[in-house]
């Protein structure tokens, strides 16, 4: 006779349960701990009138002689008696000159002209760690700095790109305030200005994402099997049908899309007019890359059924996360390089320490001070991630036919 073994059965979910309990209070006390409930994230670092020749295009003498004159912002003073200016006078300054300088003002205020069309760029990849997040708000960062109006759309349900703005999903944000509540299929949708938020960053705003995002891709499958039908059309049409609403009050819009291959990436894909797929030149990542590819062209195919086309203006594979002594990495690279010629960015995004200590302290390589990292590795790492989004700008003006 067989003796019964007996079996220990643990309640997962439970467990789950009073673990992310835990968590959650724990991460707010050490949140608290930073930044009081009271406190929201600002940006600190000033610009030198070093900086701000290299942002404007404008000579250090025109700069000194509006302060001597007391016209446009006026900066303070560093410990050094250099003259330093905020962000917010960074704009002030742009439109200023503008006005001074008629001839230069499309360099100065870069926004979009008359038959310009929006810019909508979307970072996808289903791979986890491809630096999506990453290189999504650096470029937003990167395009506030040089005078556009951009709008963050995060998608992604772990909401990296939310946090990095000072929005803590689980705490900051209430029911019906992310993007889903602009595509939700029932009479709680909202308008999608209404869920837009402006953030500390002048000339980036952000609609935040956090778990709210998954009910999307648990309603879909019931909607498409209805007979009901409302404004803003199937699944794919929803996220470019809602930005549409505020068109002329941006020049660009990033979607940060989730590492998924849902029905909120497909609306994204089919929302943006561009599309940057991030990959790190490894052997697995880019066979993942491979897998995510294959999917999208075999779902392309089925909603094409429906009026769906996937057309960009262009499509381009970043390489993320390079580290240039890597041998195999190199070796990637070059296969890439090979296989998809031009379709793959010229600049690389570097592996950089600096990468990784402005992530620690929930910033971007543009908001990091000297000091916060070694002068030397945040130096290199500005100049990888200036390449690759003056490289994109570049794509972008291309499109909207404005000279180099």
């Amino acid at each position: 006779m067989h003796q019964m073994v007996s079996k220990s059965v643990t309640d997962t979910a439970s467990k789950i349960g009073v673990y992310t309990s835990k968590l959650s209070a724990e991460l707010r006390d050490m949140r608290e701990a930073v930044y009081p409930p009271e406190a929201r994230k600002t940006f600190s670092k000033t610009f030198s009138t070093v900086d701000l020749v290299r942002l404007l295009g404008v000579p250090e003498s025109t700069l000194r002689q509006l302060t001597i004159e007391g016209k446009g912002p006026l900066p303070d003073r560093a410990e050094n008696n250099r003259r330093t200016y905020t962000i917010e006078q960074v704009r002030e300054l742009r439109s200023f000159l503008a006005s001074l300088r008629p001839d230069d003002a499309g360099h100065l205020v870069p926004h979009r002209r008359k038959g310009e069309k929006l810019q909508i760029l979307a970072t996808a990849n289903f791979k986890g760690g491809s630096s999506k997040t990453t290189t999504s708000i650096h470029l937003a960062h990167f395009l506030g700095l040089q005078g556009y109006r951009v709008l963050c759309v995060d998608l992604d349900p772990q909401a990296s790109m939310t946090a990095l703005f000072g929005i803590q999903p689980e705490f900051d944000l209430n029911d019906n305030e992310t993007t889903y509540a602009a595509i939700r299929y029932d009479n709680e949708r909202r308008p999608f200005r209404d869920i837009i938020q402006p953030t500390y960053f002048p000339g980036v705003d952000l609609v935040p994402g956090n778990l709210e995002l998954m009910d999307f891709e648990f309603d879909t499958p019931t909607y498409l099997t209805s007979k009901t039908r409302d404004e803003l059309g199937l699944f794919f049409e929803r996220i470019n049908t809602a930005i549409a609403s505020v068109d002329d009050q941006y020049d660009f819009v990033i979607l940060d899309t989730p590492p998924s291959l849902g029905y909120s990436t497909l609306a994204a894909l089919y929302a943006a007019t561009s599309l940057i797929i991030t990959v790190h030149p490894a052997m697995l990542d880019v066979a993942s890359c491979n897998q995510f590819l294959i999917m999208i062209s075999d779902l392309s195919e089925v909603l094409a059924q429906f009026g769906a086309k996937f057309e960009h203006d262009f499509f381009r594979f970043l390489l993320t996360r390079v580290n240039p002594n890597d041998g195999p990495q190199k070796y990637m690279g070059g296969v890439m390089r090979r296989l998809f010629g031009d379709d793959v960015l010229v600049a690389e995004a570097l592996e950089s320490t600096a990468i990784a200590g402005a992530a620690v302290a929930k910033k971007t390589l543009y908001e990091l001070e000297t000091g916060e990292v070694g002068r030397e590795a945040l130096k290199r790492a500005l100049e990888s991630a200036d390449r690759v989004n003056f490289e994109i700008l570049a794509l972008a003006h291309k499109i909207w036919g404005r000279s180099p």
